[in-house]
């Protein structure tokens, strides 16, 4: 920067600082692109700013109509200071070629010729919010005297006033009878939040959210194979479970949900999961195979040290009048819950197992390690009820979401979607939206789909209909009971019952 130089002063928070300022200016973006003249600049030994008003690019990547600029908003350098401050009288520099609008709360984004920049409440979740309002005011005489006009302070401190408590101890909300948050739970939802992400593949991945200060685990693969050892002379009094066993593992494999691996290395931290078969109630030729998250060594097992996460299952008894509210129903189920969502890869070893090579019971005991989140570990219904939302709705203010959001986050209890509207029409729309949007945002799938109206099982593939539903006659007076939390659905006749 070269030009005439002329001695000027400036009062802030009542102290006098010497600058000067130069006649010729040229301003330059980050990447060197773009550059602007600047008119005289006036140039003093400090700039009074706070650099928690700087958007970084989590800023961008926290909000969904940002995404796509993250890559241009650049990392915040907490070690460099603030040089240069360009004012409206640089018009060139505030000419808006672009910008990315969100809903009416949220920061929005500009892209001027310098780059863009990011406006608004830069603080994610209003969690730091800081309590210093900023204030900066410059009285500039040209001759070089104070001013008799003292100048504001730099900044100074609110303080939110509370009412007496004895005013409203005894004051009552519609939020009196509901189950708070415990700070385990915020924290769980704080990781989730931040490392909840799409893989390479598609599908939603999370992490195990493992608790603060954890004792480490020891390897426990003597533990798992013992447990491996008994479940094959089960097989061998029992070759139906046997059959059920490798059936169910057979899904595992082909899905690519688990994946073989070498024994572990000295000092290395993993966990085995022993596993075990639970059979359905009302169906027994089909088997659940569950890991035991639960089983301890030495005094620890893997549950232990998760955090388990919220209860963000909604109210069975609210989910079960709703879908009694219109004369049009349907229920449709989610496709291996719990699977549709893969465990981040520095997480996975945790999640050991000991199975037969090649799922074939003849052959040895080897190490394989599951790839997604598994029945049995304990915050994997929060994971999965998490990820199933976030799928379809990624808005952090539900007021502002369409009808799939509202139905996946109020009508959905676990992996069941039950919802009932005035026409055919209205649900067969929704539940193809839904369906879309858990493919397009996880490569999650909806089927199995039941409904007390012809028109709408005729909307959907044979292959998405429960099995029992393709053959009925409407017309007939005939009885098809649907099973769903624990209610008996007469389809047909459009009666409920409970068994």
């Amino acid at each position: 920067m070269l030009g005439r130089r002329t001695t000027r002063a400036i009062i802030e928070e009542q102290h006098l600082f010497i600058f000067e300022s130069l006649v010729v200016l040229q301003g330059e973006s980050l990447d060197g692109t773009t550059q602007l003249k600047c008119p005289s600049l006036i140039e003093c030994n400090e700039i009074l700013i706070s650099k928690q008003e700087i958007a970084t690019p989590a800023i961008a990547r926290h909000y969904k109509h940002l995404h796509d600029i993250e890559q241009f908003i650049p990392e915040l350098d907490r070690n460099a200071e603030v040089m240069l401050l360009i004012g409206r009288d640089v018009t060139a520099a505030h000419h808006i070629l672009d910008q990315r609008i969100g809903k009416d709360n949220e920061p929005y984004a500009q892209r001027l010729r310098l780059g863009w920049a990011i406006i608004g409440e830069t603080c994610l979740g209003l969690v730091h919010t800081s309590d210093t309002i900023t204030v900066n005011k410059t009285t500039v005489l040209p001759n070089g005297r104070e001013t008799n006009l003292k100048p504001c302070e730099y900044g100074f401190r609110v303080k939110d006033k509370e009412p007496d408590i004895g005013s409203t101890v005894f004051k009552q909300t519609r939020e009196d009878d509901t189950l708070g948050l415990s700070q385990e739970d915020k924290e769980f939802l704080i990781v989730m939040d931040k490392e909840f992400h799409t893989s390479e593949n598609g599908r939603l991945s999370a992490p195990l959210p493992f608790r603060r200060d954890r004792p480490k685990l020891q390897i426990n693969y003597h533990q798992a194979r013992q447990r491996a050892e008994n479940l094959s002379r089960s097989f061998k009094r029992d070759p139906t479970k046997q059959q059920h066993f490798v059936e169910f593992m057979k899904k595992i494999f082909v899905n690519n949900h688990a994946e073989t691996v070498t024994p572990a290395r000295e000092g290395e931290e993993v966990w085995y999961l022993p596993i075990f078969g639970v059979y359905h109630a009302k169906k027994q030729s089909k088997i659940r195979v569950v890991f035991d998250s639960a089983a301890k060594y030495n005094g620890l097992c893997l549950n232990d040290i998760l955090m388990k996460g919220p209860d963000l299952t909604n109210n069975l008894v609210g989910v079960l009048l709703k879908f009694r509210k219109g004369k049009v129903a349907a229920i449709a189920d989610v496709e291996q819950m719990f699977f549709n969502f893969e465990v981040n890869e520095e997480h996975r070893n945790y999640l050991r197992f000991v199975w037969f090579k090649d799922n074939t019971v003849t052959e040895p005991l080897t190490e394989y390690r599951m790839k997604v989140h598994v029945f049995g570990n304990s915050p994997s219904p929060a994971v999965a009820n998490y990820g199933l939302r976030k799928a379809v709705c990624d808005h952090t203010d539900l007021d502002t979401c369409d009808d799939v959001c509202h139905y996946v986050n109020n009508n959905f209890y676990v992996d069941d979607g039950l919802v009932s509207g005035d026409s055919p029409e209205e649900i067969v729309s929704l539940i193809k939206r839904d369906s879309k949007r858990l493919i397009t945002g996880g490569k999650i799938r909806l089927h199995k789909i039941v409904s007390n109206n012809s028109e709408v099982v005729k909307s959907f593939e044979t292959k998405d209909l429960a099995e029992s539903i393709t053959e009925i006659d409407f017309n007939s007076e005939s009885t098809c009971l649907q099973r769903s939390l624990g209610l008996c659905w007469n389809v047909v006749q459009k009666e409920d019952c409970f068994h």
